[in-house]
């Protein structure tokens, strides 16, 4: 069977995206916490023990790299929910079926972004 022709991945195909999709929430989920610590600043050590003339400086940094952290944090959030919205997909068996066109989405795109659920086709027509 063509693989443009078929409706659906086979279980066995399913069952290699869910491996490769729960290895992306692990280190996800480790990045996550790096970087919310980085905005905690779990286990570092303050400006408090610097001189004056340097802690402005770097209590200005400290600002710029907590709200950048936040932000980033903040991605990889939703990056972990649309990874669980995959394995989601996968237990329903819709995994990999292009939202708008019906299609499946080639493995290449899906090892690349797991999480998508439009095919490039349909991605390209976005923009």
């Amino acid at each position: 069977m063509a693989e443009n022709k078929k409706t659906r991945y086979s279980d066995e195909e399913l069952a290699e995206f869910k491996e490769l999709i729960q290895e992306k929430i692990e280190k996800a989920k480790k990045d996550y916490e790096l970087l919310k610590n980085a905005i905690t600043h779990k286990e570092s050590n303050d400006t408090e023990d610097t001189s004056p003339t340097f802690k402005v400086l770097e209590e200005g940094a400290a600002t710029l790299s907590k709200e950048e952290a936040g932000r980033l944090a903040q991605r990889q959030y939703k990056f972990i929910q649309h990874l669980h919205g995959a394995l989601i997909r996968i237990e329903n068996k819709t995994y990999g079926i292009c939202r708008e066109t019906g299609t499946l989405i080639s493995k290449e795109r899906l090892r690349a972004v797991p999480h998508a659920t439009l095919c490039i086709e349909a991605k390209q027509r976005q923009k």
